[in-house]
């Protein structure tokens, strides 16, 4: 049987400072960061090699500079013969997966995704909404307080399922905050705020999915040349009209992570390469699958072990 690969990119909170520095030497990887400042008319090359911190972990910063450095490590895979069956993304990461599927082109992604930023930092008053992860629960116990509580306090609802005891939640910080209070009554092992700037994945983020829709119209999808794996149904898309679908439902619809990597271990994916900075993904797929070989590629020393670990 051949051995299937799947590329997957991290989303928001992996940002860093000084990510993908190392692969700035080579001409071809430089432009992408050249791009992206021409594309967005900021200087986002600049914010990405030197901070601070809390400027690009600002959303409308973090999301073009993950997709930025995401799409400039996969350029540089492909160029070393490493090409994937299957691409997915966690949130954010799922355009770095649309641009590698050829659903859009860099430039035009790198813009959608900084007014996806705009549009979500707005879309819901400042500190009035907040996530938070809920460890050693299931997500049918889980829902169950999720429903009790919108329907007493705020709304909150799952947002992300990331792995077997892993998920998070997102709504309104009374929603969130006494969601967390009763889930460990009922047996979380824990709860833990995220240190987030709204509620993401929720039905609070309604008015930024309108915004995002008519962005995504304007733009120019293609079909996909390799499946993406979607967020919001855990299955392998490629039809670029259900693709922009899905991309407006997902800023309001739960992130399927712990499905998605199911369905591609189904599809026989027994690879995946993270491709991004940090290694949150390549955790994730371990607790759901111990059995598949993750490799994650985030600096040149990573790449080229990865690049040597493919050619065995």
């Amino acid at each position: 049987m051949k051995t299937k690969i799947a590329f997957i990119y991290p989303g928001q909170g992996s940002q860093a400072v000084g990510m993908g520095e190392s692969f700035l030497t080579d001409d071809t990887s430089r432009k992408f960061f050249e791009n992206a400042d021409q594309s967005l008319g900021l200087n986002l090359s600049k914010l990405m090699l030197e901070g601070p911190q809390e400027e690009l972990t600002l959303t409308y910063h973090a999301q073009p500079a993950l997709l930025t450095v995401s799409s400039m490590i996969t350029e540089r895979l492909i160029r070393a013969g490493i090409r994937p069956d299957y691409t997915a993304g966690h949130s954010l990461g799922e355009y770095s997966a649309l641009v590698t599927s050829n659903v859009m082109e860099f430039p035009t992604a790198v813009d959608i995704v900084h007014k996806r930023g705009l549009f979500m930092n707005t879309a819901f008053p400042a500190g009035e909404g907040t996530m938070a992860a809920i460890l050693g629960m299931d997500s049918a116990e889980l829902e169950k307080v999720t429903n009790e509580v919108t329907d007493t306090t705020g709304v909150v609802q799952l947002a992300n399922l990331n792995c077997p005891g892993q998920i998070v939640i997102s709504g309104t910080k009374a929603g969130v905050e006494q969601a967390c209070l009763l889930a460990k009554e009922r047996g979380a092992k824990r709860a833990i705020p995220l240190d987030v700037s709204g509620p993401f994945h929720s039905e609070l983020m309604r008015s930024a999915s309108q915004d995002l829709a008519k962005e995504l119209s304007a733009a120019f999808l293609l079909d996909a040349k390799v499946p993406v794996v979607s967020n919001v149904t855990a299955k392998s898309e490629t039809n670029a009209a259900q693709i922009q679908d899905l991309l407006v439902r997902q800023l309001y619809s739960p992130v399927l992570w712990e499905q998605s990597v199911r369905e591609m271990i189904d599809l026989d994916v027994t690879v995946f390469i993270e491709i991004g900075p940090g290694k949150v993904l390549s955790g994730l797929v371990k607790k759901i699958d111990r059995s598949v070989k993750t490799l994650p590629v985030y600096d040149l020393e990573s790449f080229e072990k990865a690049v040597e670990e493919l050619a065995k």
